[in-house]
């Protein structure tokens, strides 16, 4: 497996043109399990296609363990992949499609048939490895198309670009947890392109949010939801999203059309020595409701919608549409909900960037 670098790498498709890829510098390490999530057009497979060889970077280098392979096939970077329509051979058997990678560098034959059943009984494909696959589902053509990506030990990394949006929905979640199971077992580095967050979340240990062709942030599921660095990827992260609310800022509080909410002292302090257009951010979860006592800032209710084990209400503060989420037992007065914002999950942010204790901009 392979630790890989992006070395000031940036991509445009016609030279002078606009960049499809943004100067970036990420280091990614050897055995992670990576999402790049985005919306279509973010830049994610042109920069899984650079990683791979197919694409050759206009800027910058693509190093594998310290060595510079930016203008190395995707052969001799020794990389494995598996592309969103399945890649099969329809006359051959499960097993001879699996077994071919292997075959095809000439490993000895007990190790291929070792390999490949070990495989074969990862992806729940062993009672079809005698079968023609021309034969198959789609989703068990997809699953070959897997297994072809994984059987190989020697790779540096293998990719996968949106390979689950043939599958069947309810196969979803299944081989997902499939391709975690193999993860954990052979410590392989993988890369996963999807649009769909839930497939990154559940997938990646470290997820990695694009927008326009930049990378917004690297950090884990829990990273990406408790401090998104961009308010793009507190609203692209979550169902719903991230509410966010334009504020200014008055000593430790902020002001959202008069009302007062309390901000980390520390963070307020970044913010004023920053300047730049404010807003205030914060999650429907972390949001909650006032205790007997508290005062809480009263939230118009608009809509209720009942999703079994929660509810999600719909309302605002003023002119601001407000999302908040809570328990199922919870009563919703007709006259509004009176809501607290806990300071360690309000969040500011300056230009769209969150504002960090340390006074900076983390994008």
């Amino acid at each position: 497996m392979a630790r890989i670098e992006l070395n000031n790498l940036a991509h445009r498709y016609a030279p002078g043109g606009e960049y499809a890829l943004q100067p970036m510098q990420h280091v990614w390490e050897d055995g992670g399990a990576y999402a790049l999530l985005g919306p279509s057009g973010c830049g994610k497979t042109t920069l899984l296609n650079i990683i791979s060889g197919l694409v050759q970077p206009s800027e910058g280098q693509v190093l594998f363990d310290g060595v510079d392979v930016t203008h190395r096939s995707t052969e001799e970077r020794n990389i494995g992949q598996v592309f969103q329509f399945p890649v099969v051979y329809d006359t051959m058997t499960v097993f001879q499609n699996l077994a071919f990678p292997l075959r095809n560098r000439k490993m000895a034959e007990d190790y291929v048939n070792r390999r490949v059943r070990q495989v074969a009984e990862m992806l729940s494909l062993t009672d079809v490895l005698d079968r023609r696959a021309r034969n198959l589902t789609a989703d068990a053509k997809q699953k070959i198309s897997l297994g072809r990506g994984l059987v190989r030990e020697d790779v540096s990394a293998v990719l996968f670009d949106e390979p689950l949006t043939v599958i069947d929905p309810h196969l979803k979640w299944q081989l997902r947890r499939k391709l975690r199971e193999v993860h954990e077992q052979l410590n392989l580095t993988l890369v996963y392109v999807t649009h769909d967050q839930t497939e990154a979340l559940t997938f990646a240990d470290k997820v990695v949010v694009m927008l326009a062709g930049q990378v917004l942030q690297v950090g884990t599921p829990q990273e990406l939801f408790e401090r998104p660095a961009h308010t793009f990827v507190g609203y692209f992260i979550g169902s719903p999203g991230m509410n966010f609310m334009p504020c200014e800022l008055s000593g430790n509080e902020a002001l959202v059309d008069g009302e007062r909410i309390a901000i980390d002292p520390a963070t307020a302090a970044a913010a004023s020595q920053n300047g730049g257009s404010l807003q205030l951010g914060i999650r429907p979860e972390l949001v909650r409701l006032a205790t007997e006592g508290e005062s809480g800032l009263l939230l118009k209710v608009d809509q209720v919608e009942d999703l079994g084990e929660h509810q999600l209400v719909t309302g605002h503060f003023g002119s601001h549409q407000f999302h908040v989420r809570l328990d199922e037992s919870e009563k919703i007065n007709s006259d509004g909900l009176r809501l607290v914002f806990p300071v360690e999950h309000t969040l500011l942010y300056a230009d769209e960037h969150l504002v960090g204790a340390g006074g900076a901009k983390h994008g």
